[in-house]
């Protein structure tokens, strides 16, 4: 069967090529090697910049996910000495992959997408038309879009070639602690750090809410969420009364690279373009923006008015100017947040006393 576009991967930033795709007329193929829903390990940080384009990716009975969402406008860093406190301006919302996930899904069905989970993308031939190999299935495409997350047999061999580095692992669990503050905890120690934030309201029960624990940390230092706990004095004693609500689930390799846009003629959204720090907290974000920029610069080729080449040097260029920034940002915070303390504590010092800095930090991050 023959397709305009066939996308692998049915993440966020996936099923926003597709739904984007299909709403201006092409016939979209999604092909999902999992399936939904299920827990994945992310912080469940929605920026305020791509609430608007969630909501509009979403068919209209999944609005309400967005609506009743937890607001978090503000953020606390703990590393040396008091918690540095960050305002979120406009406030974030905190919504569960479990959930983003399967209404985004859903979503695709009902824009015209044909889209199938538990097919295993095995290999891919063309530079447009390309055809794909899923199950045991042939299919062709026009053009084609990796969202298949930082790590599958998409990844360019320059990015593998890195895997031999420092090793990094992801781990997050959901657990149930009574009245949490209403805000993104970020833990740095040597090692790692661990994002703690509600993803659901507060019960009537005593004012009990879930949080989601996510973190990152080398693998030499700890691999699960106890040892990561007991890595940060505060965040030990905090979660000392948590009550777990999932198991907890891993990933691995986490590997930070310049973004990588496209690949020949196959353009790359979401981690398969890049792997952003998630404390920046605009991974989702940039998975579903890149999603929606990379249909809209397809649609040129897909409509005639210019060659496949044109359009993924089109989106090579918006994604730069655009969405790069973030990753620039993201890759100077992680040089302040990993030097010796000797030299972080007084910068840190510096940005407690002095509000405006703090603001203009995290606007870099957006």
């Amino acid at each position: 069967m023959s397709y305009d576009l066939i996308v692998i991967g049915g993440g966020p930033g996936g099923c926003s090529t597709a739904i984007t795709a299909a709403r201006a007329g092409a016939h979209v193929l999604l092909l999902e090697s999992g399936r939904y829903p299920r827990h994945r390990v992310c912080g469940e940080f929605v920026s305020a910049e791509s609430l608007a384009l969630l909501s509009e990716l979403l068919s209209s009975d999944n609005h309400e996910m967005v609506n009743s969402a937890p607001r978090i406008s503000r953020s606390r860093v703990f590393t040396d000495g008091g918690p540095l406190h960050l305002p979120i301006e406009p406030a974030a919302a905190s919504i569960p992959r479990f959930d983003l996930d399967r209404t985004l899904w859903h979503s695709c069905l009902e824009a015209g997408v044909d889209a199938r989970q538990g097919h295993q993308v095995r290999y891919f031939h063309g530079n447009g038309p390309f055809t794909v190999n899923a199950n045991g299935e042939r299919f062709a495409a026009k053009s084609l879009v990796n969202a298949a997350g930082r790590w599958s047999f998409l990844t360019s061999s320059a990015i593998r070639d890195r895997a031999s580095e420092e090793r990094w692992i992801g781990v997050k669990a959901h657990f149930v602690e009574k009245n949490p503050s209403p805000t993104v905890d970020l833990y740095f120690c040597e090692g790692g750090y661990c994002g703690v934030q509600p993803v659901s309201a507060p019960t009537t029960n005593g004012g009990t809410r879930t949080v989601n624990a996510c973190a990152m940390f080398r693998a030499d230092v700890a691999t699960d969420l106890p040892n990561i706990f007991a890595a940060h004095p505060a965040l030990c004693e905090r979660a000392a009364n948590w009550q777990i609500a999932t198991e907890p689930v891993r990933t691995s390799p986490l590997i930070f690279h310049k973004p990588e846009p496209v690949q020949g003629t196959m353009l790359q959204v979401g981690d398969a373009a890049t792997f952003v720090d998630p404390f920046i907290g605009d991974g989702i974000s940039l998975a579903l923006r890149s999603g929606a920029l990379a249909s809209k610069c397809l649609a040129g080729f897909l409509q005639g008015s210019r060659t496949l080449v044109e359009s993924a040097a089109l989106y090579e260029q918006f994604y730069t100017r655009n969405l790069a920034p973030v990753f620039r940002a993201s890759s100077m915070l992680r040089i302040l947040l990993r030097v010796p303390s000797i030299i972080r504590r007084p910068a840190m010092s510096l940005l407690q006393r002095t509000p405006a800095l703090t603001r203009q930090i995290v606007r870099m991050t957006r």
